[in-house]
């Protein structure tokens, strides 16, 4: 079992720039589908990105797409979500999830870890 912990939220102006961290422990994140999701108040928890490594296939939110991107280290340890041109939209608290099932990876349901979520909030 892998337990994840995420970091480096805070508070931010728009147009800015903030790297987000998922830490494992337990266990490397190899042979693991990883994801980023975020729940702003009051609405639903939605897909931000996903990313396997094998073969590698990445997939954002349109929302995201071109602002933000996941990647890992090389030792395979942490899950990065690096954001810029940040939003007050893309205010929310963001969750890391992993997984070693196939699945749909833009699907909360297709992941069995979570961290506890760190919270971004973008100043306008």
């Amino acid at each position: 079992q892998v337990q994840l912990v995420e970091s480096g939220g805070g508070l931010v102006q728009a147009g800015g720039s903030l790297t987000l961290s998922c830490a494992a422990s337990g266990r490397t994140l190899a042979n693991y589908a990883m994801g980023w999701f975020r729940q702003a108040p009051g609405k639903e928890r939605e897909f931000v990105a996903a990313k396997i490594w094998s073969p590698v296939m990445t997939y954002y939110a349109d929302s995201v797409k071109g602002r933000f991107t996941i990647s890992r280290d090389n030792a395979m340890t942490t899950v990065y979500l690096q954001m810029r041109s940040l939003k007050p939209e893309d205010t929310a608290v963001y969750y890391c999830a992993g997984t070693r099932r196939s699945g749909d990876y833009y699907k909360s349901g297709a992941y069995e870890y979570w961290g506890q979520g760190t919270q971004v909030t973008v100043s306008s």
